[in-house]
């Protein structure tokens, strides 16, 4: 017994597979917590050395919603700006455009083309979710498809949208837009990836992991990648993982996803322990304060309970991650 695969053709531009870290915001230690793009350049260089595979800014970890149009814009300036002084000036970036509205949501789509975003993420909307039908959410993403200069990748995460949860169905009938490339399960409902991958080839429509905890079994089910926040802290690790599975390497992955696992835990309460654990492991190594790594308010960092969980669940990777050599670039990227 077999599936039919969808004969829709390939797409324009295909997402490229791997690793993505949803990259958190960092503040100056002001009353107003101005974005400190010093910092964002700081870290994006260090995440690109880690050997992410391609950025996320402006998703849920990148503090979206506490963050005005113009420090959007800012933000992905300077990661483009950040990738090309490395010597990878195509290095994939995607933008979250995530808004309650289908205007607006075209508006963040321009400017992050503007800014130098390669992708486009966006959730469904959830203001009035019981006005929000099959129909509705449909219309929603095509409209803006056919509006974005950017491809467009579906962000699946029913936590944050509450009643909205993109199932199978919805997945593989958007999937036929020409400008709708693929999808972010932060959902972690694998049995939903295997069924959209078994329609689509990555060429016509690619399935990414919303976590590193589920990564291996990801893959497995044919999908090509996850986008992690526990990549802020540990991205060598996490890239790593990727990084084997592609090798054949598959005992010496599945090991490793099982340590990436347990760290990833203290990622799941939440962007302010990320960022705590970021701002502890990651600020020393790249010259910037644990201030900037705080949340923005109303939001406030981690009690020191807390600081000394997230130390303890995280540093299960830390041995692994030291062990990691840098990436190195030179005038044609990576070597």
């Amino acid at each position: 017994m077999a599936i039919t695969k969808s004969n829709i053709p390939p797409k324009a531009q295909k997402l490229p597979p791997g690793v993505y870290t949803p990259v958190i915001s960092l503040y100056k230690p002001t009353k107003t917590q101005e974005l400190d793009l010093d910092a964002m350049y700081k870290h994006a260089q260090y995440l690109v050395r880690g050997g992410m595979h391609g950025l996320v800014y402006q998703g849920t970890n990148g503090e979206a919603v506490l963050l005005t149009r113009e420090e959007r814009i800012q933000a992905l300036k300077t990661a483009r700006r950040a990738v090309t002084d490395l010597g990878v000036p195509e290095y994939p970036i995607v933008a979250g455009i995530s808004a309650e509205s289908t205007n607006t949501s075209i508006e963040l789509a321009k400017d992050a083309a503007e800014a130098g975003a390669s992708f486009a993420l966006l959730l469904p909307p959830s203001y009035w979710t019981k006005a929000i039908s099959e129909e509705a959410l449909h219309k929603f993403f095509r409209d803006v498809a056919d509006e974005s200069p950017l491809p467009l990748v579906l962000y699946n995460f029913p936590q944050v949208t509450p009643g909205q949860d993109l199932t199978s169905d919805d997945l593989i009938a958007l999937a036929q837009h020409p400008n709708i490339v693929a999808t972010k399960l932060t959902c972690a409902n694998v049995g939903k990836a295997i069924r959209v991958t078994s329609k689509f080839t990555p060429e016509q429509f690619t399935v990414f992991g919303g976590s590193s905890d589920f990564l291996f079994p990801t893959l497995e089910a044919g999908g090509s990648g996850c986008v992690a926040a526990l990549g802020n802290v540990f991205p060598k690790s996490t890239s790593k993982l990727y990084d084997l599975w592609v090798a054949g390497e598959k005992e010496q992955a599945r090991a490793l996803q099982d340590v990436v696992a347990n760290a990833e835990w203290a990622c799941k309460k939440g962007v302010v322990l990320t960022k705590f654990g970021a701002g502890h492991f990651v600020g020393p190594k790249i010259g910037v304060k644990a201030e900037a790594f705080h949340p923005r308010r109303p939001y406030l960092p981690p009690a020191e309970k807390a600081q000394k969980w997230t130390v303890d669940i995280m540093g299960v990777l830390l041995d692994e991650e030291e062990k990691i050599p840098d990436k190195t670039f030179g005038v044609n990227g990576a070597k």
